[in-house]
């Protein structure tokens, strides 16, 4: 059996950040990934890097992570394709840019600045092909986008490079504790033992907790994203709606990216994902409404990822309220890509120092305990 200082359960990049971090603070860390990592959810999610419109539990964190967002290069030796040209959420109507200007005035009372209230003629000036019904947005100017697949790629790596093994291909069928160690086993066979156990299995992190007797509502949803042939450059920010889902960028190379809230059927038992074409026709209705330009696009490719999310959509993140030396790192369906880089280094203060100065209550996975009791 092999020993070390630290299992982290997943190797996508909030495990992949958490054994970085872990292995920066001098741990011995073994990732098991039931997969290949980034085969899911941080592989294939649509890369945003943004403050904006976050729930007003995450804001602290989000705005801590922007700020390792723009070190990546000195986290990881590689910029992650990071480019900040902001983000942008329209309102198209009175209607919508009244809940938009509540947004701003909700997080200004918060004592955080980052989202700005525009008119429609900064909206133009910010994105010249906007349809003209468009009445304003709220803009975070200093918020971006990169590659997910590279991002998590470059954290493996630098991990790696500091002593960090990865065992890929590995599902865990067992965790027990086992005097002051706990041990894990694997499907195909593997067993490991460590005093801390870091539990960061996306869409099957429910099970690990199961077995520690902290049942959670844990739901798999497969978020879906389409992208377009390549085009003439006409946008620089990171697009999302106030009515309507969508999360729509153009990347350098002029193919475009569209998504941000209609879900495909995912199949964890299977690790599979099927694709609701009703929901992208939908998506591809809102960018014909929203960008002129768009109308001649050409669809070349659609998919789905399997991700985590919770009912009160905000993460798990902190000690196990049952079990002495695990931590968790769970369900950030459709806002985590993000917050990878700061919650590793959250997790890995937890497990060195067994505190952090960054807030986490509200992520505290025995939070749905209290509310059923």
């Amino acid at each position: 059996m092999a020993s070390t200082d630290v299992l982290v359960i997943g190797g996508g990049l909030h495990g992949s950040s958490a054994a970085l971090h872990l292995a920066r603070r001098g741990a011995r860390v073994t990732v098991i990934e039931k997969d290949y990592v980034g085969r899911h959810a941080s592989g294939v999610n649509a890369g945003g890097v943004r403050r904006l419109g976050r729930h007003p539990a995450e804001i602290p964190l989000s705005v801590a992570s922007l700020e390792l967002w723009y070190r990546i290069a000195d986290l990881v030796d590689d910029d992650c394709g990071f480019e900040h040209h902001g983000q942008v959420k329209v309102a198209e109507s009175e209607a919508e840019l009244e809940i938009l200007r509540r947004r701003v005035e909700q997080v200004r009372a918060m004592g955080f600045s980052h989202e700005e209230l525009v008119d429609r003629e900064e909206l133009r000036r910010l994105i010249p092909a906007i349809a003209e019904h468009c009445t304003g947005a709220i803009v975070s100017r200093a918020d971006g986008a990169a590659n997910p697949y590279r991002t998590t790629m470059a954290f493996k790596r630098k991990a790696e490079s500091l002593g960090v093994r990865f065992e890929e291909g590995r599902r865990v069928t067992t965790l027990v504790r086992a005097g002051k160690q706990w041990r894990l086993e694997t499907e195909p066979g593997g067993a490991w033992e460590a005093p801390v156990v870091v539990n960061c299995a996306g869409a099957w992190a429910d099970r690990i907790a199961a077995q520690l007797g902290e049942p959670v509502p844990l739901e798999a949803w497969a978020p879906m994203l389409m992208i377009s042939a390549r085009m003439p450059h006409f946008l620089e920010p990171v697009v999302g709606a106030t009515g309507r889902p969508l999360s729509f960028k153009q990347f350098a190379n002029g193919t475009v990216l569209i998504g941000g809230g209609h879900k495909g059927r995912a199949q964890r038992d299977q690790n599979w994902t099927d694709l609701d074409f009703g929901g992208l026709a939908i998506s591809a209705r809102t960018v014909w409404e929203l960008f002129p330009v768009m109308r001649s696009a050409q669809i070349v490719r659609c998919w789905a990822g399997i991700e985590g999310r919770m009912p009160d959509e905000i993460p798990v993140i902190g000690p196990s309220s049952t079990s002495e030396g695990v931590f968790h790192s769970f369900a950030f369906a459709g806002h985590g890509f993000q917050l990878g880089p700061i919650v590793g280094s959250i997790t890995a203060e937890l497990v060195t120092t067994g505190k952090t100065n960054v807030p986490i209550e509200p992520f505290r996975i025995d939070r749905f305990l209290r509310t059923a009791t």
